[in-house]
């Protein structure tokens, strides 16, 4: 989670599955992830906001270009990812950045996962049915 040598700041998101690899650069707000377009990726508005949402706290949404490569999860997961992710490179950028990102909770890795199934169960937490005779 350090500066290259492009002038290009690295952040890491988890969230679930999810694992996002964040880099952003100076440029005009041209958002790109796994090669396609910020849109085209995220086609829900509220993706879109979440993932988005560290660039607005900040005032930044014109200032940097986003290249972002996710994978695993699903698309809420992984806009999640997106959004811890973008929060940490851009405190890589500038660390007066943190107090108002905190605020906003954008720094803390959500720690809720899958819960996983147990066995003589059909699920996590649901039991087959009990018969009495």
């Amino acid at each position: 989670m350090a500066a290259t040598k492009t002038n290009e700041f690295l952040g890491t998101g988890r969230r679930k599955t999810a694992v996002a690899r964040v880099r952003i650069a100076s440029g005009n707000g041209k958002i790109t992830v796994n090669g396609r377009t910020f849109e085209n990726y995220f086609p829900l508005e509220t993706q879109r906001s979440v993932a988005a949402m560290p660039l607005t706290v900040a005032g930044a949404a014109e200032k940097f270009d986003v290249r972002v490569n996710v994978s695993g999860g699903g698309p809420t997961g992984q806009a999640d990812a997106v959004r811890h992710g973008l929060a940490r490179a851009l405190i890589q950028f500038d660390a007066a950045l943190r107090p108002p990102l905190k605020a906003q909770g954008l720094l803390t890795r959500d720690p809720r996962a899958r819960e996983r199934k147990k066995y003589g169960q059909p699920g996590a937490r649901k039991r087959f049915q009990f018969s009495k005779r």
